[in-house]
């Protein structure tokens, strides 16, 4: 049969002649047929797929071989033992060298036929040992790419152990020797094609042994940081960046910058071709690393290491401008370059010749990304020519080129510069501990991100800022018990008397965030101060119950602030009077929460059909408020359709960011569209979306109600009644939506106006004697904080209704702004929050006698009694309103807390922020309940008020902790003084790059909070990591 196939191979038969001979060999297969047959016929086919002249006899010498190892699988096995295959691979076929790939393929077709055969697994031992021969010989790349495939169809042929970390090392270095001369399109891609699967060999190895990953990347920075001349590593490494997991970024870098057996010429090097990996396409994350590393030599003060590689490589840089599949990393890099080498224009000097013709290949290339790429690059133009201003006759050729786009505001332009140079980077890297500069002139102590928890950091800083309830809770006596309660108390115990600039909450994070937030996630601030409170709330209910099983015991509550025992529901109608329990004979048993942050409402259903009311209370923590599709101010909303169709905001945003909370609880799903109105109205206020939270609201068609008097689906009429208002008031502003329609998520980024003052319709009971079910109704009326409030809401329609609902109303409660927690971002999924609070200076933590005057006047003059049913801004003199130019102690009135940056605000820039940053919007806002000099709100006298006249004693528990933690602070900053002290030869600068940690933009996580925020100004290319 061998003779018959090799002659008809070498006849001059036709082709379909001769398939059809091979035909009738191959079906001869199933006959029976000698061994010494078979294994000629093995023989001679094994030649054909070797050495086969033409592509034809290889496919005739694999259908045949592919036939007769099936039918005579014994004989096949003897053929191709293990020593024929160590043959083949040390010494080649005949005339074929070792090394060709046909080899590979060879023996990868031969162990599909033998899979189920014993004899494989011994071939399998010899393979494992082979290849990693192979690798240590450097092959070239496509025979990497053939031992790729075989490799991942037969892991079992993978190195083990100790040899399979040696085999991923010197598969890396194998990597490092490619090289590709081709000019031509097809090898180019054939070349990359190749190299990606090497690399992804390397990954799924890495997935399967966690214990080879390490190795391998430290043989990769061996490899890069080289300083032999004759040496130049492949970019072809690039393709390893995008398989290694980014949440190593924070230990591979601390690692490599403070490794001090690294010397700067090595780290010089391994700088310098990771930049280089920027050329290579479809590598991703290769700008991320090179910034990370830049970040990590900033934190260290490597600056001279710094200052070399950007001079070297800032060029090449943006010469990758120029190429649409790479230009978005490679800007990345050189904004973060170009922004903090801040001591001198000489980088931004090199490429400015290049920047006119860039802009002109940009408008003239066509491509539907280029427009977007265009505004975040002549963005980053306008940063560096307004920090190096006094060039015109550089510039002017730039300006003419880039006049019709659009130019950042000077304020923008300081706000991304100082938060992005040198010596504003996060030393998270650092050896040793963080050198801190001392607190920032504010006297205030800030949070240190721990990894997008810019969530968790500014609700802590807004609840801080709540002057009564942060000082209860430092008056409680909880020693020795480990509540979340105790773990807020120290952290507020801190917050008021650190010596550090930043306190980092670990203890706080791990014992007070939800079970489904993700560690290191971004998430949502209104989420976790709801669970918060309820977790604060839950607790001491715990402790009330145990307590009041032992009546002698003294409670763990300080018994100076509250009362555990003597527990009552909230929703039995009890007046929301919150009279210290110190003062008080007996105590109403409510928790501090509920205290401070509890409220009732009445959700009443009146059937338009008989006028049956049910009502039902229920109580709350904080309003989450919608937004109307049609809102007009001072007022119940018009039943008016919804608005005109918002516009899609097309201009991106200076620092663009990387955290990023998760937005929306269940009632407000998220967004990742941005709109802006494209009416001319005034904006939305926020009694406005109090007014539309109270409104009325027509339940017919689906929801109609089941009135048990009619006994049927009716139309009816639902209310919203507050009849106990809060001590503090919480409110949350619903900026996430779903849209059913066109199936995304929206982020609302409507402008809304945030009084200063504010008063809140607070109603007395009802007294309903329409229906004998109006106490109480069997229907589960929704809880107002459903989404329900997105419905249609009408004001009532007869004039009788209105005049008993006033009658129903006992008080218009006035409000003073406290605190507001703000989202810089454009979506949901991405963004910083950052908040504001006011900076209260009296020690009684009262109001200026401004806001009382105010108060007295809007009360007495009859202003109340006009709008008395609906929540409405109090007017307040111009100087407490906004902050007049000249006002240096206006502008300390309030406070901006970004992470580990507290600085002087004011109140002008709280309602301004969004008219400045159209990405960053109030979220939740926290009023406090304004009580007029010498009167409660709640009928009982303010000194006897629940209101703590001053901040309480420092109990010796956290003064004995905050005096241990700042020794320690105190010894850091000795050792790290030593430490300079040592390398300032080696590592020291002769310049002082400018910016303060203490000047960043409100909308990002800046240098110690560890990321940048999706808005306040600045470009989406420059991603502040997350560490």
């Amino acid at each position: 049969m061998d003779k018959i196939l090799e002659g008809l191979v070498s006849s001059d038969h036709s082709v379909p002649v001769k398939r059809a001979i091979v035909k009738k060999v191959v079906e001869a297969a199933e006959k029976e047929v000698t061994e010494e047959q078979c294994q000629s016929l093995f023989t001679l086919t094994t030649r054909f797929i070797l050495l086969g002249e033409d592509a034809f006899q290889r496919q005739i010498g694999l259908q045949v071989l592919d036939a007769y190892a099936r039918y005579h699988r014994p004989e096949f096995e003897r053929f191709f033992s293990k020593d024929f295959v160590l043959s083949l691979l040390q010494q080649g076929y005949d005339q074929l060298d070792r090394k060709d790939p046909a080899i590979i393929d060879y023996i990868h077709c031969c162990l599909r036929l033998l899979i189920s055969c014993p004899s494989v697994l011994e071939i399998f031992g010899v393979i494992q040992v082979e290849v990693l021969r192979m690798v240590c010989e450097r092959p070239e790349p496509a025979l990497c790419a053939r031992l790729n495939t075989l490799l991942s169809d037969f892991v079992q042929c993978i190195p083990r152990d100790k040899s399979g970390v040696l085999f991923c090392q010197q598969l890396v270095r194998t990597i490092s020797y490619f090289h590709c001369f081709a000019s031509q399109e097809r090898e180019l891609g054939e070349y990359i094609s190749q190299v990606t699967k090497v690399s992804t060999l390397l990954q799924n190895i890495w997935k399967a042994d966690p214990a080879t990953l390490l190795p391998s990347l430290q043989e990769v920075f061996a490899i890069i940081s080289s300083t032999d001349p004759a040496f130049d590593p492949s970019i072809a490494l690039a393709s390893l960046v995008q398989h290694i997991p980014v949440q190593m970024i924070t230990v591979l870098i601390k690692s490599v910058t403070t490794d001090h057996n690294v010397k700067d010429a090595n780290m010089t090097k391994a700088l310098c071709r990771m930049i280089d990996w920027l050329s290579w396409p479809l590598a991703q994350h290769v700008d991320t690393w090179v910034i990370a590393l830049l970040k990590g030599l900033a934190a260290v003060q490597k600056f001279t290491i710094l200052i070399d590689v950007t001079l070297l490589k800032i060029e090449l840089v943006f010469s990758r401008l120029w190429y649409p599949i790479v230009r978005q990393g490679a800007l990345a890099v050189l904004s973060h370059m170009l922004l903090s080498f801040q001591h001198s224009p000489e980088a931004f000097h090199l490429v400015v010749p290049h920047v006119v013709h860039l802009v002109q290949s940009l408008r003239a290339d066509g491509l539907s990304t280029s427009k977007a790429f265009l505004l975040q690059f002549t963005e980053l133009i306008h940063c560096m020519m307004y920090q190096y201003s006094g060039f015109p006759d550089l510039y002017d050729h730039i300006l003419d080129a880039i006049k019709d786009l659009p130019r950042p505001g000077e304020e923008k332009i300081k706000l991304v510069l100082n938060q992005s140079a040198w010596t504003s980077q996060s030393n998270s890297f650092a050896s040793g501990p963080l050198r801190q500069a001392g607190k920032s002139e504010t006297g205030k102590t800030g949070l240190v991100n721990l990894g997008n928890t810019c969530y968790m950091n500014s609700i802590i800083q807004t609840l801080f800022m709540a002057t009564d309830f942060r000082r209860h809770v430092l008056s409680l006596h909880l020693n020795g018990s480990n509540t979340l309660m105790k773990k807020l108390q120290l952290l507020f115990a801190f917050l008021a008397h650190t010596q550090r600039a930043a306190y980092a909450p670990r203890n706080f994070l791990e014992a007070s965030r939800p079970p489904w937030f993700n560690v290191g996630s971004q998430q949502d601030c209104s989420e976790y101060l709801r669970f918060l409170l309820d977790r604060l709330h839950e607790e001491e209910k715990t402790i009330q119950v145990l307590e009041s099983a032992k009546p002698k015991v003294s409670s763990p509550v300080d018994t100076n602030s509250k009362d555990p025992t003597g527990q009552t529901s909230p929703a039995e109608g009890q007046e929301s009077s919150l009279t210290p329990a110190e003062t008080k004979p007996g105590n109403d048993g409510r928790t501090l929460i509920e205290t401070m942050f509890g409220g009732n409402l009445i959700t009443g259903i009146r059937c338009l059909q008989c006028n049956c009311i049910s009502e039902k209370e229920e109580p709350f923590s904080d309003l989450s408020l919608a937004f109307c599709p049609s809102a007009t101010s001072q007022g119940s909303p018009q039943p008016e359709g919804p608005s005109e169709e918002p516009k899609v905001l097309c201009q991106g945003s200076v620092n663009g960011g990387s955290e990023i909370p998760e937005a929306g609880s269940a009632k407000a799903p998220a967004s990742n569209a941005h709109f802006v109105p494209a009416t001319n109205e005034p904006p939305l206020s926020v009694p406005d979306l109090v007014n539309y939270f109270l409104a009325p609201e027509i339940l017919d068609e689906e929801n109609a109600y089941f009135c048990e008097k009619c006994s049927s689906l009716q139309r009816a009429e639902r209310t919203m009644k507050v009849v106990s208002a809060p001590e503090y008031l919480i409110l949350t502003l619903l900026r996430f939506s779903y849209d059913a329609k066109s199936h995304v998520r929206r982020k609302i980024l409507d402008n809304v106006t945030i009084p200063p003052l504010m008063r809140l319709p607070v109603h007395g009971p009802s007294i309903p004697t329409q229906c004998s079910s109006s106490t109480s109704s069997p229907l589960q009326v929704d809880s107002p904080e459903s989404s329900e409030n997105l419905a249609k809401k009408l004001k009532p329609s007869q004039k009788d209704e209105e005049e008993e609902e006033k009658e129903r109303i006992e008080r218009s409660v006035p409000y003073v702004l406290s605190s507001v927690v703000m989202h810089s971002g454009i979506s949901s999924e991405s963004g910083h929050y950052y908040s504001y609070g006011h900076n209260i200076s009296g020690a009684d933590g009262t109001q200026h006698p401004a806001n009382h005057f105010a108060l007295e006047e809007d009360l007495g003059n009859g202003q109340a009694e006009c709008s008395l049913s609906t929540c409405s801004a109090l007017s307040i003199p111009p100087e407490q309103g906004e902050t007049q130019p000249n006002s240096g102690q206006e502008a300390r009135d309030w406070l901006l807390f970004n992470d580990s940056r507290v600085t002087f605000s004011s109140f002008r820039s709280v309602q301004n922020i969004t008219n400045r940053f159209p990405k960053d919007t109030a979220y939740v806002l926290m009023y406090r309940k304004q009580e007029l000099p010498g009167q409660s709100i709640n009928g009982g006298l303010m000194a006897n008020g629940m209101r703590l006249s001053a901040e309480p004693p420092l109990q010796k528990e956290l003064l004995d902790a905050i005096i241990k933690d700042n020794k320690l602070y105190l010894q850091e900053q000795e050792l790290n003084a030593r430490t300079q002290a040592l390398q300032a030869p080696s590592s020291s600068c002769s310049f002082r790059p400018n910016g303060s940690d203490d000047n960043n933009p409100p909308g990002s996580c800046g240098p110690s909070g560890g990321g940048g925020g999706g808005g306040g100004g600045g470009f989406n290319t420059i991603s502040r990591l997350v560490f």
